[in-house]
């Protein structure tokens, strides 16, 4: 009998909502078939049976929120054990830990760590790590619960296990103290209780959402935010456009003014670095990046997602477009591979795609800036002779880390970015 849990698949994901059963008690499945599908809060993902056999029982329901680690399925596999065979732990696990389609390497076909939780804590709130780590702090008889990780999203990785041996084995004069990070990270006040009077409706929230507020509030809470807005006339981008629009089509692409954007603000990036980094507070050093991924918000029916375009000033206008193309429907039907969402080093969110002008966007930590963009519209501008024209003004909002950022760096910045959107074949030259 082999007891499938809920696998950890990556990217501190540690519930889901169970969205559909594909197999029901008495079907035969091979190993790979789909068993259930299963909303996270950044994708939906089809799990795969880890081995062969008849269901013998599901143990949970379509719509209940399961967990990491929870026994979700039995599958007879003909071998008269009551347990599922443990698979051996190597390094390749770990590596594949955050990967959607390496779930198979992490599935819980592996026997529960022992480690104790505290307070009484139950399975639902233990750290993330990968079965590697767990067997890891195990053997070195340590409780993993008490480790901070540093991976991502707090993941526990084997690294923090060894270091937290050694701190173990320091005295205590030499124990590490708090880090500023730490201090910096304290709740500072005290949420008063929610009152309210008349009639009204509770709405849980989606996974999706959830972690929507909790990135809104850890960048609101960490980062110093400052905007500068301006107008951008796109009269000859928005003329050129149209005048490749339609061979593009001819190529299968459909061509939206975001590759041109994105193409822009990659250029301008290169010459202004510290738009492309994040800052580290503990140690007060910036890290500049030197990769360009450019993440692009949907707006979904759950909320934003942020696919990321990697090294985008590698590509080309079409190649963008395309990518772009791809990504968003990926991101729209929740089944968008996690890797797509991850690494971005600077964001771009187009609040014009819904009609809206002008707006102030959130930074996505630990970035130190993003771009908003409203829609284009014709205005009369007075030109250079003094004459009033109609021109296509695009309406934008830079917000930034004010910490390494200051207003001149983003006035600067916006006027670089003006420069290639309003020559729109610098793009093509550059």
């Amino acid at each position: 009998m082999l007891e499938f849990k809920f696998p950890d698949i990556g990217e501190g994901i540690t519930e889901g909502k169970l969205l559909k059963w594909m197999i029901k008690p008495g079907d035969k499945v091979k190993e790979g078939d789909t068993l259930f599908l299963v909303e996270t809060d950044k994708v939906n993902a089809e799990i795969p049976s880890p081995g062969e056999g008849i269901i013998s029982e599901v143990m949970a329901k379509e719509g209940d929120v399961i967990y990491v680690g929870n026994v979700i399925v039995k599958i007879d596999t003909g071998d008269g054990s009551g347990k599922a065979e443990v698979k051996p732990i190597n390094e390749k696990e770990e590596e594949n830990a955050g990967v959607v389609g390496a779930i198979e390497v992490s599935s819980e076909v592996i026997e529960s760590s022992l480690e104790s939780y505290k307070n009484g804590a139950s399975s639902k709130q233990k750290v993330l790590a990968t079965p590697v780590s767990r067997k890891l702090a195990k053997d070195l008889g340590i409780d993993i619960n008490e480790i901070k990780g540093t991976g991502p999203v707090g993941r526990v990785m084997k690294e923090d296990i060894y270091k937290a041996k050694e701190q173990m084995e320091l005295p205590k004069s030499e124990m590490k103290s708090e880090t500023k990070q730490e201090v910096i990270n304290r709740p500072a006040l005290e949420i008063p209780e929610l009152k309210v009077s008349g009639e009204i409706e509770r709405q849980p929230l989606s996974t999706l959402r959830k972690t929507i507020a909790k990135n809104m509030v850890l960048s609101k809470t960490i980062i110093p935010h400052a905007a500068v807005m301006d107008e951008i006339d796109v009269t000859k981008l928005v003329e050129f456009r149209k005048s490749v629009k339609e061979m593009a089509e001819e190529k299968g692409v459909h061509l939206t003014y975001m590759p041109f954007i994105i193409k822009a603000i990659t250029l301008t990036l290169k010459d202004f670095p510290v738009f492309n980094s994040s800052y580290d507070a503990e140690k007060e050093e910036v890290l500049i990046k030197k990769y360009y991924n450019i993440g692009i918000a949907v707006d979904t029916p759950d909320g934003l997602l942020v696919p990321v375009i990697k090294d985008a000033d590698k590509k080309g206008i079409l190649d963008i477009a395309r990518e772009i193309q791809s990504l968003s429907e990926g991101a729209r039907n929740r089944n968008i591979a996690l890797e797509k969402l991850q690494n971005g080093s600077f964001t771009i969110t187009n609040y014009g795609a819904l009609g809206s002008s002008t707006g102030i966007p959130v930074i996505r930590y630990p970035e130190a800036a993003i771009l908003g963009i409203g829609k284009i519209g014709k205005k009369p501008v007075v030109n250079e002779k003094d004459e009033i024209v109609i021109r296509s003004i695009m309406n934008i909002s830079l917000c930034i880390d004010h910490r390494i950022i200051d207003g001149g760096d983003a006035g600067r910045f916006l006027n670089r970015l003006r420069e290639y959107l309003e020559s729109p074949m610098l793009l093509l030259m550059s």
